[in-house]
């Protein structure tokens, strides 16, 4: 079984994004079913979550083994996502979330499109909670849509811009998080600083353009420039 290590501690850019999401918190190692899969472990978390490959997902899907939980936001869960799946954003969920109501040895997968960032965070922190058997989707939604998969949503046809959001930090915050949101729309993207303080965020976010404000975040600074400005350079601590 191979592991890698992604670093996804919430930061304070998501706790600012899911406010009234408590933070699990675990004693111990949950005894996770990895089914031999390459794992992640997330900062901050007892967890090693599973990536499990889509093909096995998907059968999982047709024979109704597993249930399905979109880590991402509202506005990206209204558009489309994986028929049958329930809205329940990383890191922690929200008020009442569904998947409080699942037993917790049922099967669960949880999915975003970065692929595995927002998904991971969500399956770590169910682990942590005490269900044993949960996933995260290796490829990411958009490689399930990409296939022809079962969706559903108001906008199952329309597939959103892509856009690459590349930025520097100070290398003492390696493993920690950036994070990018569309703050009218909840929208939002995190992914791990590397050892070198860099980080790239790769957005699917619903109804922008390159006028669109979004605000960037890591633990040193938060900025607020136009998409398009920010797909143009490599945001740093100086545009503040």
């Amino acid at each position: 079984m191979q592991r890698r290590t992604f670093l996804a501690a919430a930061g304070t850019a998501g706790a600012a994004a899911l406010a009234g999401c408590s933070n699990s918190s675990s004693s111990g190692t949950p005894d996770n079913n990895t089914n031999g899969y390459e794992t992640l472990t997330v900062d901050g978390s007892n967890a090693q979550v599973p990536l499990a490959p889509i093909e096995d997902v998907h059968q999982w899907f047709q024979d109704g083994s597993a249930k399905f939980a979109d880590a991402r936001g509202q506005r990206q869960y209204d558009a489309s996502h994986i028929e049958g799946a329930v809205l329940s954003p990383a890191p922690d969920g929200r008020a009442n979330d569904p998947t409080g109501a699942w037993d917790e040895s049922q099967r669960i997968v949880t999915y975003c499109g970065c692929p595995h960032h927002l998904s991971s965070m969500r399956a770590a922190s169910l682990i942590d909670s005490g269900y044993t058997e949960v996933f995260a989707l290796d490829e990411g939604f958009f490689e399930w849509r990409d296939r022809g998969y079962p969706l559903q949503g108001a906008e199952v046809d329309v597939e959103p811009p892509s856009y690459t959001v590349r930025g520097q930090t100070d290398a003492s915050l390696a493993g920690k998080n950036a994070w990018a949101r569309h703050e009218q729309s909840e929208q939002r993207e995190a992914g791990p600083i590397a050892d070198d303080g860099s980080f790239e965020l790769v957005l699917h976010f619903y109804d922008v353009t390159e006028s669109s404000p979004i605000v960037v975040e890591t633990p040193e600074y938060r900025i607020e420039r136009p998409l398009g400005e920010l797909a143009e350079t490599v945001v740093t601590d100086v545009e503040r």
